[in-house]
């Protein structure tokens, strides 16, 4: 019997500088639209943000000041600079930072800001779906859970086996361009279930 193979590190594991500057709701959502939607400017994250381009200018320094995102280079001008998020996978959980009472406060925070933003997207998603059902039918799209009784070996090797499919789809797709290509977020979860509370 073959041993099952480690999950992939990933290439980036964010340090405590990193993660206090990540640990503000706008500058999470900053970097998740950079994630996500590619180079914007100040002025086109203000317009996504709803802030002044001011702010999101502020805050794009602070990110690029601990290396989470980066100017893009031979694209703007001096008063219209892109930003983009370096490729490759990040961990918002760092063993060490995560020993320290802050560290575990800046986790908090860009944890629940991160899946907060994500679970608001898949609610807008639905919603617009029901709206126009035959959207719903043929959108290449999965919204499905299900609850299993694992043991944690179990869990593991699943986590194992979860994670190679969504590093292939990342390898193959996460960069690619053209006509009819559009972003899709693809999401894993897979948690011990805690106990319900009154």
């Amino acid at each position: 019997m073959t041993e099952p193979a480690e999950i992939p590190s990933p290439e980036r594991v964010l340090d405590a500088g990193a993660l206090r500057a990540l640990a503000h709701p706008l500058r999470v959502r900053m970097y998740d639209i950079l994630s996500q939607f590619g180079p914007q400017t100040a002025s086109s994250l203000a317009q996504l943000t709803g802030e002044s381009s001011g702010a999101t200018s502020y805050h794009l320094r602070a990110l690029a000041k601990h290396d989470l995102i980066r100017e893009v280079t031979g694209r703007g001008s001096s008063r219209e600079r892109w930003w983009e998020r370096p490729k490759g996978s990040v961990s918002f959980t760092n063993p060490a930072v995560m020993k320290t009472p802050s560290g575990r406060a800046a986790t908090q925070v860009i944890m629940s800001e991160f899946l907060n933003r994500r679970h608001q997207q898949l609610l807008r998603y639905v919603g617009d779906s029901i709206k126009t059902p035959e959207d719903l039918y043929d959108a290449a799209a999965v919204i499905s859970s299900t609850t299993i009784r694992v043991t944690e070996e179990q869990a593991r090797e699943l986590a194992e086996t979860l994670m190679a499919v969504l590093n292939d789809a990342s390898d193959r797709y996460r960069d690619q361009e053209g006509e009819g290509v559009v972003p899709f977020s693809l999401r894993v979860d897979l948690f011990p279930l805690p106990p319900e509370s009154n």
